[in-house]
């Protein structure tokens, strides 16, 4: 019985949580595989940008590659703890 109790709520906030990614190709997309990743930090629930993270620097002078933005679950982990205070994260890959 407890299992079933536990289970139902799981299962929602299985559902919920699901990732976003927005991507962006430049020239003729990335060749090698290299990623850099950055955190982007926002406050009041993505109005204020708390760092700046700049796709161009982290691709350092490549013309072919791929930018995603993505929002995956571990953002959403961070999140859970954050909000409180309105500070989100979102996840920033350059793929050379």
């Amino acid at each position: 019985m407890k299992l079933t109790k536990l289970a139902a709520p799981l299962l929602a906030l299985g559902l919920l949580i699901g990732c976003t990614a927005n991507v962006h190709v430049i020239g003729d997309g990335p060749k090698g595989g290299a990623t850099v990743k950055q955190k982007q930090w926002y406050a009041l629930f993505g109005l204020v940008p708390l760092n700046n993270v700049d796709s161009k620097a982290m691709a350092a002078g490549a013309t072919d590659y791929q930018i995603k933005t993505v929002y995956n679950p571990d953002d959403v982990l961070i999140s859970i703890f954050t909000n409180y205070v309105t500070v989100s994260c979102r996840t920033v890959e350059v793929t050379k």
